[in-house]
């Protein structure tokens, strides 16, 4: 059987709606994870005729199960595991059988919200996920950090960065939420040319805080008009992005819809708060339809927000805080 590959171009509804279904009957056939979820439901891929009727896989079995298409190749295969929190021996790990699209997927990605990531400077203050050997947030960090300007690099809360920041060179700097608040605090003034980009995440590290009050302290600090995010997880190969106001969007080949809380196949109306589930495309070799554990709803512009988590789901150190 041929293996769909993702499209990192503009798609069509059309487009989209034929490389979903495309990969929905090849991991059906390859994912024996998936084929049994899609089997207790009675979803067998003649009977799905609309993307709403696939079975959106809940993101848990990353957890326990082996949610692959294909067996891991050593050597070869990324393996991807979440923070998990304090006390948890759980894990979520992600197989990824082949990295350039992961690669591919979060380049293109960046490009289509912010222009190519060479015409910035990248600091990355990302020390809780520095410590990890399984992060898929560093992995995709250390190729952008290459392919960036001059004076990019990880930077930790003790640097100078009255020199990190010096000259004009458009920057961005990318940080886990404490992080970012610890550096607003030791360091206060106006940044020029600078995107300030939080990738959420307290880790038990400082008091919780809803997001308006992390964006205000942060704005404030830095002197900008928004603070951007962004949205990812262990068990994705893409990433939404904000650009403030909590506001996110998808790229062309990831789709978030909002479903019912108690029933996974009736799908809530702009507006109308419920259960995140994500379409992503790059997950080619595991699967592309998550429900998440996260709470959100569709603006009518069609971007979305996060607004928490399932009360009976496990918190993880890279999801946004309540919001």
């Amino acid at each position: 059987m041929i293996i769909p590959q993702p499209s990192f171009e503009p798609l069509s509804a059309e487009r989209f709606s034929e490389q979903a279904f495309a990969l929905f009957r090849y991991q059906y056939l390859n994912n024996k994870v998936y084929k049994g979820f899609c089997d207790l439901l009675g979803k067998h891929p003649t009977e799905v005729q609309r993307i709403e009727d696939i079975p959106f896989l809940p993101i848990s079995f990353f957890k326990s199960h082996k949610v692959s298409c294909a067996d891991p190749i050593d050597g070869q295969t990324l393996t991807f595991k979440s923070s998990g929190t304090t006390g948890s021996a759980q894990r979520s790990t992600h197989y990824v059988i082949d990295p350039h699209v992961y690669e591919q997927s979060f380049m293109a990605g960046f490009d289509h919200f912010y222009r190519p990531i060479s015409s910035y400077r990248l600091l990355a203050l990302l020390p809780s996920y520095q410590e990890q050997r399984h992060s898929s947030l560093i992995y995709m960090v250390d190729r952008m950090l290459k392919a960036s300007a001059p004076g990019s690099g990880y930077v930790s809360i003790d640097d100078d960065f009255e020199r990190l920041f010096e000259g004009d060179q458009k920057t961005l700097l990318i940080g886990v939420t404490y992080s970012l608040l610890d550096l607003s605090e030791r360091f206060s003034r106006p940044l020029k040319n600078t995107i300030v980009m939080e990738t959420g995440g307290m880790k038990g590290r400082r008091k919780e805080l809803v997001r308006e009050e992390v964006h205000a302290q942060l704005k404030q600090a830095f002197g900008l008009n928004s603070i951007h995010s962004e949205y990812g997880m262990t068990e994705l190969l893409s990433q939404a992005y904000s650009k403030g106001e909590g506001l996110f969007e998808t790229p062309p080949w990831m789709r978030v819809l909002i479903r019912e809380a108690e029933d996974p196949f009736t799908y809530m109306p702009k507006g109308r708060t419920g259960g995140i589930n994500v379409i992503d495309l790059a997950n080619v070799h595991s699967c592309s339809f998550i429900a998440t554990d996260d709470l959100g709803r569709i603006n009518e512009n069609g971007a979305f927000e996060v607004l928490g988590r399932f009360d009976s789901a496990e918190l993880r150190g890279c999801n946004l805080m309540m919001a």
